[in-house]
């Protein structure tokens, strides 16, 4: 009987063998314990539970849905597809935040991934901004575009969702009953963003965006945007 498959040495400035199935791959990148500092973000969420806005897991279902489907949730994916197929889009990404601290979430996240997947992976992966370097990763480790945008958008999800719950009384039962409820969302436009281009890149959630800049003068606050 074979004994488990072990990896070979690493060798400097190649990528590791890979032995897993591509979805665990995905699951290591894409999840909270992967060091990208996200739980310091709020996206603007935050603000708008200082406001008022998002008060209950009504609001706050429908504030995650309307920043995916009409805000940076649809864009970032569409990007991340761009960058998978090889499109230089870093620049463009940088320039779609609409705010200081918008721009500095997408790119700190982004270099604080790309750090630790050059160490791990020893893929050559540039810092930009965060849906640009996972696109960019999942295409050098083989990673299948659709399924890379779905689970990101997933993840962005999650990660908001846990930030609220430290902001509001959502349980973690709700917040679990809202991550199910926007799952399908989640397929969804990762699925479609894997075949629009970035002409087809547009928001309209403006509310959140005002939200995101109002935060860079609130005091006090928990979160960095």
């Amino acid at each position: 009987m074979r004994g488990p498959i072990k990896p070979g040495p690493i060798k400097r400035g190649l990528p590791i063998l890979m032995i897993t199935d591509p979805l665990l791959t995905l699951t290591q990148l894409l999840s909270p314990a992967y060091p990208t500092g996200s739980f310091a973000w709020s996206h603007g969420l935050e603000n708008a539970v200082g406001d008022g806005q998002v008060h209950d897991a009504v609001s706050l279902q429908n504030w995650l849905s309307v920043a995916l489907a009409h805000g940076s949730g649809r864009s970032d994916a569409i990007l991340l597809c761009a960058a998978h197929r090889g499109e230089d889009v870093a620049e463009l990404a940088a320039a779609l935040a609409p705010s200081r601290e918008r721009r500095m979430e997408t790119l700190q996240q982004g270099a604080a991934f790309a750090a630790i997947t050059r160490s791990v992976w020893r893929i050559d992966l540039s810092d930009a901004a965060y849906p640009v370097v996972v696109g960019q990763a999942a295409a050098m480790l083989g990673l299948p575009a659709v399924a890379t945008a779905q689970i990101f958008l997933f993840n962005f999800t999650s990660n908001l969702t846990q930030v609220a719950q430290r902001l509001l009384p959502v349980g973690q039962t709700k917040g679990q009953q809202i991550l199910a409820a926007l799952a399908p969302m989640c397929q969804t436009l990762g699925k479609e963003a894997a075949v629009q281009t970035i002409d087809d890149i547009g928001s309209s959630a403006f509310a959140i965006d005002i939200a995101a800049m109002r935060h860079e003068t609130q005091e006090p606050r928990m979160f960095r945007s």
